[in-house]
């Protein structure tokens, strides 16, 4: 019986601590040159890949503002509802192999994420190669 309850137990914590280490989920972005929250981004897989679209806008100035600088599908399209992270597929710890769109200057940069916590994600845009871009610290938002 002993035995039982204590695969059990191993078993509720090994999954629970695999679902914490997820970047599924929503993430507060934080303004690089202000530190000031912008919006909450949400996370998700389908068809096994990453994507994460603006799920709240969180400065009250911008919650109607729409991808003006955008091209394609995106062009004057709102923001708020837009997927700007595409395609991430799992690379060992990180997610790469995807795009990810600044709707403020309208760009697709290439990036991956990764968990730095299971409550901090990194993101890194780039062009070319990762030396040349730039990093962004997320936060999840608690339930």
């Amino acid at each position: 019986m002993k035995n039982w309850i204590l695969t059990f137990s191993v078993f509720f914590l090994t999954l629970s601590t695999i679902q914490a280490q997820s970047v599924v989920g929503k993430w507060k972005t934080i303004d690089d040159e202000t530190g000031e929250v912008k919006s909450i981004v949400e996370i998700y897989e389908k068809s096994g890949k990453i994507y994460g679209k603006v799920a709240e806008i969180l400065r009250a100035n911008h919650t109607k503002d729409v991808c003006t600088k955008c091209d394609g599908a995106e062009k004057n399209k709102p923001i708020l509802g837009m997927v700007i992270i595409n395609g991430l597929k799992k690379d060992g710890a990180e997610y790469n192999g995807g795009t990810i769109l600044d709707p403020t200057n309208g760009k697709k940069y290439k990036c991956y994420i990764e968990l730095e916590s299971a409550d901090k994600l990194k993101l890194r845009g780039y062009v070319g190669i990762s030396i040349v871009g730039r990093t962004q610290y997320w936060t999840r938002v608690k339930k």
